[in-house]
């Protein structure tokens, strides 16, 4: 498939959950009329260091959005599908082009036992007073651990190149599991840190 990319490292969009984004440049301006001509989608990727697109990213479909009086552009884009990155297509437009292949999203849901719920949660409390977060857990404590795990993942402030291990992940489970380890080496290193301090 050919795919309008919005290249931003640190804004990682997971199929099933959406992020709001404030459209002000010129070129993604365009990105987003071009996006709205057609089927409303766009692929959101984050960059290496060297500036070079990653090889996963995330289909996002325009589910919403507001034309302010300055010309900027206030949406909602609705992850819709992992995908593959496979070239970047010639300079037609001000906005990078890529062709792409989705990946299939294996999110299933009933292999989470009540206890794991319990343990993220718990990891994720500890994690947010170390990290001083202002945020009330019990706002999601009652959805689907699927959707936890992944508002986890995008809401955190984890390096890059961690929110991007949990994009490339296959199923949930390993999606976890990932999430699990990094919030425990956050929570050693914060330990580590002031122990030296």
């Amino acid at each position: 498939m050919e795919l309008a990319i919005f290249p931003l490292n640190g804004a990682v969009l997971f199929p099933g959950t959406s992020i709001p984004l404030n459209i002000f440049e010129s070129r993604y301006i365009e990105m987003i009329n071009y996006a709205l001509a057609r089927d409303r989608k766009i692929g959101m990727i984050q960059t290496n260091e060297n500036d070079q697109l990653f090889d996963v990213g995330c289909v996002g479909k325009i589910h919403s959005f507001n034309e302010t009086n300055d010309g900027r552009y206030l949406i909602s884009l609705q992850g819709v599908s992992c995908f593959k990155f496979i070239k970047e297509l010639k300079p037609e437009y001000s906005f990078r082009r890529i062709n792409a292949s989705l990946i299939k999203n294996n999110d299933e849901e009933d292999f989470f036992t009540e206890n794991q719920k319990l343990l993220i949660l718990k990891k994720y409390e500890d994690y947010i007073k170390i990290k001083k977060i202002n945020l009330n857990l019990e706002e999601i404590e009652n959805i689907e651990i699927g959707q936890i795990i992944k508002f986890i993942a995008m809401v955190s402030p984890f390096k890059n190149i961690d929110k991007q291990a949990l994009l490339e992940t296959d199923n949930l489970l390993e999606f976890y599991n990932k999430l699990i380890s990094i919030i425990e080496l956050e929570l050693i290193g914060n330990i580590n840190n002031n122990t030296v301090n």
